[in-house]
């Protein structure tokens, strides 16, 4: 067993033979089951004890490895903020939590799948992979009370309700979508709302990169469409862009959250800031100007110039490098100014292209009326019939029906943000439906996951953003992750109200919905 981090704090000591003193304390029943965990675990067994947390435990690994000392940091940060102890370097402790990663560990098979085994003087957090491990912090995190427990000890006591809960994933694929292209958001903005998804388990943020609006990421082999494309936004004011260093720090920092970036090129259409920057690839005739409105379907790429496709294998080329996810999302939507037949050769050249780099294709549901690999994943956000076509292909639908899950449509008629083009979408309706069941036709297996789209023309900070958001995103992802018959708005509307709390402590200005009697 191997001590990579103390959790930090002071050490208790006899008097006489200055040793750790084992703590005893008798607190009253608990019972694991009846913690408010979103999303909600596969089994929960409680035993009715607890396992007393407090500023005097060690954080143990089972083997030697960089991931693991970094994922024992992470818990140990967590745990001193969450708790508000000191951080001080202690001794030897009779409490502690295991990080045991191990490919003999019977949990289930996904390589998100953990355990956790909680003792009274021994939490255990078992998984196959630092992945799986890392979800199930995220559980423990949820787990302790919000007060500590009045004691006879010297400092305090948080009790977590023992028991067993073993857990996994229904979907692989558990994603937001962000889009920085009609508002940008830094990259602190971009950090924070990657620390929130994160303690939900959402692992995938699709970035939406580019737009009519502006153009938010450096390409080196063409630097006009970050320099000029990346200066204007909806409204008006001033955009910005990122650099490829900075787009690195928000790669990785996600990848220590075990979240996947999935960046956006959106093209055909979509394409005017682009085309500001380099007039040539524009395929309308018309003259470019610098777009700051709302309105979508204008903009095209000259979708028979070889040089067009020249500069996409260029842009392509350039994010494969820097994105070391599967997938490169091409958008596709919208591209009411590019004619069908072009638009059919448009995106089978691009696919080609797309994989010339080690890529997946993704795009929006519209690429599916294309010829496809089967590898292509399509996005369905409006059309049923394409969704369909796209399982007759033998495709993977990502799903994000705009009724149910795009974050940007208002609650309801007085929301201070977003649209209603696609209806109200309250906190209710986001969650009570059944991914599977709605479409007919299609299976779970056609299903790759669930992905929430968060289109920012109404907004233009983390504020705005958190708002539209949380906490529907939070419904989403219990729709991602927990099996279909455990899906229940009443319960789920309960565990909900205890969860302002965590969201208090992300500092998230979340929308109080009065569907939800918040605690």
């Amino acid at each position: 067993m191997k001590k990579y981090f103390f959790f930090l704090g002071w050490m208790v000591f006899l008097t006489t033979a200055c040793q750790p003193e084992p703590l005893k304390v008798n607190f009253p029943k608990t019972d694991l089951a009846e913690v408010a965990v979103i999303p909600q675990p596969i089994s929960v067994t409680p035993t009715h004890t607890a396992f007393g947390l407090h500023q005097n435990i060690d954080i143990l690994t089972n083997i030697q490895a960089d991931s693991l000392q970094e994922l024992s940091t992470y818990l140990s940060q967590s745990l001193i903020a969450i708790l508000g102890i000191p951080d001080t370097l202690l001794q030897e402790s009779p409490f502690k939590i295991h990080l045991d990663i191990n490919d003999t560990i019977p949990t289930l098979d996904a390589s998100e799948s953990y355990q956790l085994d909680i003792k009274e003087e021994d939490l255990y957090i078992r998984s196959k992979t630092t992945e799986g491990a890392f979800r199930g912090i995220q559980t423990l995190l949820q787990l302790i009370p919000e007060q500590s427990n009045d004691t006879l000890a010297p400092f305090p006591i948080w009790p977590v309700p023992s028991g067993v809960i073993q857990d996994a994933p229904q979907y692989g694929y558990r994603g937001t979508m962000l889009d920085v292209a009609r508002h940008f958001f830094t990259v602190e903005e971009v950090k924070k709302h990657i620390d929130i998804l994160s303690f939900y388990k959402i692992n995938v943020l699709h970035l939406h990169l580019s737009d009519d609006q502006g153009w938010r990421i450096e390409i080196k082999s063409w630097p006009k469409l970050a320099q000029v494309g990346g200066q204007t936004e909806v409204g008006g004011t001033p955009g910005g862009y990122y650099t490829q260093e900075d787009y690195k720090k928000i790669v990785a920092y996600a990848q220590k959250k075990f979240i996947t970036i999935v960046p956006e090129i959106d093209m055909p259409g979509h394409t005017n800031a682009a085309s500001l920057a380099y007039p040539s690839l524009d395929g309308t005739g018309k003259t470019i100007k610098p777009y700051t409105g709302m309105r979508v379907g204008f903009s095209s790429f000259n979708t028979r110039d070889e040089a067009v496709y020249a500069f996409i294998d260029d842009v392509v080329r350039e994010m494969a490098e820097i994105s070391p996810g599967p997938y490169f999302h091409i958008g596709g939507d919208e591209s009411h100014a590019t004619k069908k037949a072009d638009y059919r050769y448009f995106v089978e050249r691009v696919e080609g292209i797309v994989k010339s780099h080690g890529k997946r294709m993704m795009g929006w549901d519209e690429i599916a009326t294309t010829n496809l690999s089967t590898s292509a994943v399509v996005q369905f956000w409006n059309s049923t019939d394409n969704a369909l076509k796209a399982t007759q292909n033998g495709n993977q639908v990502l799903f994000s029906p705009a009724k149910k899950m795009y974050l940007d449509m208002k609650y309801d008629s007085d929301s201070k943000f977003g649209l209603d083009w696609a209806g109200h979408i309250t906190v209710d309706s986001a969650y009570a439906w059944y991914p599977y069941k709605y479409v007919k036709g299609l299976t779970t297996e056609n299903i790759l996951g669930l992905e929430a789209p968060l289109w920012s023309e109404t907004i233009s900070n983390s504020a705005e953003l958190e708002y539209l958001a949380y906490p529907r995103v939070i419904g989403h992802a219990e729709l991602a992750w927990s099996e279909p018959e455990k899906l229940n708005w009443e319960a789920y509307r309960k565990r909900l109200a205890k969860h302002a709390r965590h969201l208090e402590r992300l500092n998230v200005n979340f929308y109080r919905s009065p569907l939800v009697n918040w605690e």
